[in-house]
């Protein structure tokens, strides 16, 4: 059989869980099998991009396709030469705008595409909401839709995707970075028991909580802090907010940072308290690191972490109970070892990057044929 080349497809705005997850995808692809290349669209918030640059370090094939406005349709144009030019098999498209681009690319250019819903998000933006809407909608002319998590395959349907053209690949993370730096001589320290949030600074992510939780916390302690890492729409505001916490002087927003795994490794505690998630790689890393869990128990969470074997889970905004739960895991070592060790073993046993990638190899070579034969 012919070895399927892939275009990797996103709208990209940063080095979040999409970003990455892309990376661990084609990483864990053997490149006698598979050839992965990657077009990213080039617009005032995306220039510059760390997927392009590990993309490039990688051997990578990149394309970087300009929009003059956010919703630039003239990219399915371009996306669609670039498919003929390069002799791409299967377009695999992440992100709402991403999806509606790239199917229209797809169809142009007459090959297959792939949808990977990472995640829906709660926007309140009306011209936002409308085209997560439509992103939605035109998932229903893709050729696959392969959801990240059991929750997703349940979201996506309520749009009118079903099998076969439903296809469900669980979700994998790229352990090897975490591995290194885990075992590696611990290169950040300090002198408080430190609680960290790693992730993007949006509005489903619920940041506010846990500024409010720490603030619970700090009131009656001095041995806390809390490090937040990465960038968003909503970081300029939780710093306005935190500003106004009596705690502010132990609240540390780090932006996005390259080193962010040694942070973490440095964590004593690692919070979440999103109210709307796929399966969050964040916290994929975290259990796998070895960091105590303590977050809100929704769907995609409580894939990874069951309360009291995994870590320790609150109902969505019971901010008391949280609480508490940080305050368990930060005092209770006994408690706060055993969980995450046994978090450590279930990400490294059942979401494996190398097996997701394999089970994608699979189903990209089942529509090569597919297409070929047609």
């Amino acid at each position: 059989m012919t070895k399927p080349h892939i275009l990797q497809f996103i709208c990209s705005t940063g080095f979040y869980g999409a970003e990455r997850w892309i990376l661990a995808l084609c990483r864990n692809t053997p490149a006698n099998d598979a050839k992965h290349s990657l077009a990213v669209t080039l617009e005032e918030n995306s220039k510059d991009l760390e997927l392009v640059k590990e993309f490039k370090r990688d051997g990578g094939d990149t394309f970087e396709v300009p929009m003059s406005h956010k919703f630039d349709f003239s990219v399915v144009g371009k996306l669609a030469d670039i498919i003929k030019r390069k002799k791409i098999d299967i377009i695999h498209t992440h992100g709402y705008k991403s999806d509606i681009l790239g199917i229209l690319a797809a169809k142009r250019a007459k090959i297959p595409v792939v949808v990977t819903p990472h995640g829906f998000e709660n926007a309140e933006d009306f011209k936002l909401r409308a085209f997560i809407y439509l992103g939605c909608q035109s998932m229903r002319f893709a050729d696959k839709v392969v959801p990240l998590s059991p929750q997703l395959m349940k979201d996506v349907k309520k749009y009118g995707i079903k099998a076969p053209k439903l296809e469900y690949i669980q979700n994998g993370v790229d352990l090897s970075e975490v591995e290194k730096v885990k075992h590696a001589p611990a290169k950040i320290a300090s002198e408080k028991l430190r609680i960290g949030f790693i992730g993007q600074m949006i509005s489903r992510k619920n940041i506010i909580d846990i500024l409010d939780i720490f603030e619970a916390i700090a009131s009656s302690r001095s041995d806390v802090e809390l490090i937040l890492l990465g960038d968003g729409d909503e970081r300029a505001s939780l710093e306005q907010y935190s500003n106004t916490l009596t705690s502010k002087s132990n609240i540390h927003f780090l932006g996005y940072r390259d080193d962010r795994l040694d942070y973490l490794r440095s964590f004593d505690l690692f919070v979440m308290t999103s109210t709307l998630e796929g399966i969050p790689r964040c916290l994929m890393e975290a259990c796998a690191m070895g960091i105590p869990v303590a977050a809100y128990n929704i769907a995609g969470i409580d894939q990874l972490i069951t309360h009291n074997q995994t870590g320790l889970l609150a109902e969505l905004h019971d901010k008391s109970s949280l609480t508490k739960y940080w305050t368990t895991l930060l005092d209770d070592k006994d408690t706060a070892s055993k969980l995450a060790e046994n978090a450590s073993k279930h990400v490294t046993q059942q979401y494996s990057a190398k097996r997701m990638a394999t089970e994608y190899l699979g189903l990209f070579e089942r529509l090569l044929a597919l297409n070929t034969a047609n």
